[in-house]
């Protein structure tokens, strides 16, 4: 991963531009279901909800009714995108969740979330106890510090205090959060020539960004923090699954959100075969099934508690 500066010219109209951009609710994934449950599903920061097809398309086969809203302001250019707020991002997920049929019906809810989507599920839960039947985290992100992270981020901590947050960006550069040879060469082969001035949105709405704003890292990082203070708080029944080669974050962050959350019911498991992107990785079959045992157990559960 390289780091490469760029001055914006039009910094200060860029504030004013964000205001008037667009939440980022349209271009999700949206399925009607039928054994009255839906499942939240949260992308990553700067990637999208194409990351999470592979697991609504499988829940959806189960009857599951799936949200998955793109982030807000993803999809816009990262002139706007870098200004925003986690909690941008997080008021994403939450209307999605309070406009949701479920919610109005009080019909069973569950949330996942990957990488920093963790993080706005596990805050969906706080605010809602008892709403929230389960909530699985997938390669949550706490700490940058998978073996593919570069040293140069120690030096983040100087440019967060400063507007130099927002003209250094982080290049992507394999293996993308990606193990699957075949998949990764797809990415690389927009990610290779891409520019931070590029708007092809046809790409990005599938691959994600390229150029990861080092003013969102530090929206990741305040996320982090918020979310660590909150754990012993959530209640709510807790999956982890992260890959052991996580090339993104270690299984470090799976392990603090376990060991540190109030929820009774907890499991976690350690994939083999996948980087970051469990989700569309090699074991994205395997990710499913862990997560729909989940589910079921919950569902069984509360049937039993209810006769």
């Amino acid at each position: 991963m390289s780091i490469i500066f760029h001055m914006d010219r039009h910094f200060k109209r860029n504030k004013a531009a964000l205001k008037s951009a667009s939440t980022g609710n349209n271009n999700g994934i949206f399925l009607k279901g039928d054994n009255g449950c839906t499942i939240i599903l949260v992308h990553g920061l700067t990637g999208t909800p194409n990351e999470m097809k592979s697991l609504a398309n499988y829940f959806h086969k189960q009857g599951y009714s799936i949200i998955c809203p793109r982030l807000a302001y993803h999809g816009e250019p990262l002139r706007v995108l870098k200004h925003a707020k986690w909690r941008d991002f997080y008021g994403t997920i939450r209307d999605a969740y309070l406009h949701s049929e479920a919610a109005k019906n009080g019909e069973p809810v569950f949330a996942a979330g990957l990488s920093m989507g963790a993080l706005l599920a596990l805050n969906l839960v706080d605010e809602f106890p008892g709403k929230i039947a389960g909530v699985s985290c997938l390669a949550p992100t706490i700490f940058f510090d998978g073996w593919n992270a570069t040293w140069l981020r120690c030096l983040l901590p100087l440019a967060y205090l400063t507007p130099l947050k927002y003209f250094f960006y982080f290049k992507e550069d394999p293996p993308y959060g990606i193990k699957n040879e075949r998949i990764r060469n797809f990415i690389h082969r927009y990610y290779v020539k891409a520019r931070i001035v590029d708007d092809d949105y046809e790409n990005i709405s599938r691959y994600g960004y390229p150029f990861f704003p080092v003013s969102l890292l530090r929206q990741i990082d305040l996320a982090a923090k918020h979310t660590i203070k909150r754990l012993p708080y959530i209640t709510t029944p807790l999956q982890l699954i992260q890959a052991e080669e996580d090339d993104v974050s270690s299984v470090k962050s799976s392990e603090i959100i376990r060991d540190k959350a109030g929820s009774k019911i907890k499991e976690m498991h350690l994939l083999y075969e996948s980087y970051h992107i469990i989700t569309a990785d090699q074991e994205r079959e395997k990710v499913a099934e862990l997560m729909e045992l989940f589910f079921k157990r919950l569902r069984s559960k509360k049937n039993n508690e209810r006769r």
